[in-house]
């Protein structure tokens, strides 16, 4: 997860990013969302962690906001009516938290009011949360490198998880053609993706 960060993000990444996201047009009212989307373990959050330093913008993490492992289609929906409706009204935004220890909703997020918003993680840019993005980036490694970033990261309490996991990215983003409809593509790990 976000908080388990321990590589900078590749600077020229971060550049494309930031220079990409500063010529964007805002589609969640004045605010422009800088959706980074992608696989697990293919370098969202650690591209998602230096474009927010670059941009000094809040971070909204999709890791928040799935409703445990098999939440990840019902999280497009909750970070669309809990953060991007609200921005396009010019409100401030805010989502609930999902504890995934007790495997129920937690604390309240309240986001920062700021010009950028970064938000990453899987499904960020799917479906109606793609259309407040003003600027989309996929990313994606290959599986066995990905697989490792999560062991890595999460530890054996991920391992069990991996496949259902990742059958529902593999459902989601054929479904919505999400790496088709980005307009930056990232590939971190070496391979094709």
């Amino acid at each position: 997860m976000w908080f388990q960060l321990t590589d900078p993000a590749d600077a020229g990444d971060v550049a494309r990013v930031v220079a990409a996201a500063r010529a964007a047009t805002p589609r969640a009212g004045g605010v422009r969302v800088v959706a980074i989307d992608g696989p697990s373990g293919s370098g969202k959050t650690t591209l998602a962690f230096g474009v927010s330093q670059e941009l000094g913008c809040p971070v909204a993490h999709m890791d928040q906001i799935f409703p445990g492992w098999d939440g990840l289609a019902a999280a497009v929906p909750l970070l669309t009516t809990q953060v991007l409706e609200p921005l396009a009204r010019g409100e401030q935004a805010a989502y609930r938290v999902w504890d995934w220890d007790h495997d129920r909703w937690g604390a309240t997020i309240t986001l920062p009011a700021h010009d950028f918003l970064v938000v990453e993680g899987c499904g960020c840019s799917v479906g109606d949360a793609g259309a407040y993005s003003a600027l989309r980036v996929w990313m994606e490694a290959p599986r066995a490198t990905r697989l490792a970033r999560g062991l890595e990261r999460d530890g054996e309490a991920f391992a069990p998880h991996w496949q259902r996991w990742a059958d529902q990215e593999d459902a989601l983003y054929a479904a919505d053609r999400t790496r088709e409809r980005a307009d930056l593509i990232i590939t971190t790990g070496g391979g094709d993706g």
